[in-house]
């Protein structure tokens, strides 16, 4: 039922309702018309419960190797991305947005305030989402836009060849892409050398280490402050962003079509919607290369 709710990007209270309301959604879930349906409160104390045991993290590797095994290696190298994951906006003062920076939980912040505490969330952050505006048909400069996101980053690792999930890991909105890659997101696994991404992950430390583990960088370069791209960079890039545009695909896909949002408060909680994204949007990954597949 988690499963459905990520698929679908629905509460816990819809996801009950949806549940026992559609039989192709019950069979889904292994029930039957007589059976008892979970309530949403069922739902949240069993999440919580997978979240204090680290329960996700192990059944997305076992839904990984299950996608392995079934014919569909990582293969042809990997490719590195991060995306925004909107939250619920906080209304905090200056003094408070200062002592939630400075790492202080909601419970000292607002000791009084008990409820009102519960319902903070000290773990996501604001930050700024750039997009560079296209040259206009008349030729005049266009601004650039700057858009405000508050809440948490998903960071997600995919393969070339099949287009898996098979690395991911949520922080804060604030957190840098670059720094990421040295925690956990390059897979070992992939049966070639090449790791892709854009300029947020070139760095020398990300540079040796993707040497010192046997892994070829094709992140892309930066453009000389104050000097032009050398034309060979730029070809180098050009090449790189066509096959890293296929990284775009499973970020369309969960925001688009699943309605990715964080509805819970907390990065455990939050690293668990996105978990279970990940682990939905690799089912329905698993069920399309199934159908490509034509029998011989």
């Amino acid at each position: 039922m988690l499963v459905l709710q990520a698929m679908h990007g629905l509460s816990l209270a819809q996801t009950e309702y949806l549940v026992a309301d559609r039989l192709s959604w019950m069979r889904f879930c292994g029930l039957g018309p007589g059976d008892a349906v979970p309530d949403a409160n069922t739902l949240w104390d069993f999440r919580e419960a997978l979240i204090a045991a680290g329960a996700l993290e192990a059944l997305f590797t076992r839904l990984d190797a299950a996608i392995t095994a079934a014919g569909y290696l990582p293969m042809a190298g990997q490719i590195v991305d991060a995306t925004l994951v909107a939250a619920p906006r906080q209304r905090n003062t200056e003094a408070e947005k200062a002592r939630i920076k400075a790492g202080e939980k909601a419970a000292a912040i607002w000791p009084d305030k008990p409820a009102k505490a519960r319902q903070k969330d000290t773990d996501a952050r604001w930050t700024v989402k750039y997009s560079k505006a296209k040259p206009a048909a008349d030729g005049k400069p266009q601004i650039d836009i700057a858009i405000p996101v508050f809440g948490y980053k998903s960071h997600i690792s995919i393969d070339r060849r099949h287009g898996v999930i098979r690395r991911g890991k949520t922080t804060d909105a604030a957190a840098h892409d670059g720094a990421r890659l040295r925690e956990g997101l390059i897979d070992p696994n992939n049966t070639a050398s090449d790791v892709w991404a854009d300029t947020a992950y070139r760095s020398a430390e990300n540079e040796r280490y993707l040497a010192g583990i046997g892994r070829v960088s094709r992140i892309h370069r930066r453009k000389p402050r104050g000097r032009s791209m050398p034309r060979h960079h730029a070809r180098a890039n050009a090449a790189r962003s066509a096959v890293r545009a296929y990284v775009e695909h499973p970020f369309a896909h969960q925001k688009g079509i699943m309605g990715l949002v964080i509805r819970t408060i907390g990065l455990a909680r939050a690293s668990a919607a996105v978990t279970l994204a990940n682990m939905a949007y690799n089912m329905k990954r698993w069920c399309w290369l199934d159908r490509r597949v034509v029998p011989a």
